[in-house]
């Protein structure tokens, strides 16, 4: 148990943190602590809602790289929920939902592709 609990916090970087209180920590911290968490039976699928939605850009960045570092080297399935367009970074299919329905689908790189693009085509600020 301890073996596997030091490799998780190894696998999300808390390892320097490792006994210190949920009080203690940032934001950012407690959402790896929280991953490491639900990765601790190993499971195949795992579901995160809003993972970024409470984080500095940067440390949603650091979130975002763990997701996909999961998605493939530990080959997981994750599901995520979101406003967040960052996720397009990291994600194979993008569903867009409204009221309960899936209104449309895109490879997340087509999304990607598609926020540089209308990024591109608005008028600078003066």
């Amino acid at each position: 148990m301890k073996e596997r609990t030091a490799d998780l916090l190894k696998l999300v970087d808390m390892e320097p943190r490792a006994n210190h209180r949920p009080d203690e920590l940032s934001g950012g911290e407690q959402q790896r602590i929280g991953l490491a968490t639900a990765l601790a039976n190993d499971p195949p699928l795992i579901l995160a809602d809003e993972p970024t939605g409470e984080l500095d850009t940067a440390t949603g960045q650091q979130i975002l790289h763990l997701f996909k570092r999961l998605k493939d080297e530990y080959k997981k399935t994750i599901v995520i929920v979101t406003h967040d367009q960052r996720i397009g970074q990291i994600a194979d299919r993008i569903m867009t939902i409204v009221d309960g329905k899936i209104t449309g689908e895109v490879s997340g790189e087509e999304f990607s592709k598609r926020i540089a693009d209308s990024t591109r085509s608005r008028p600078g600020l003066s």
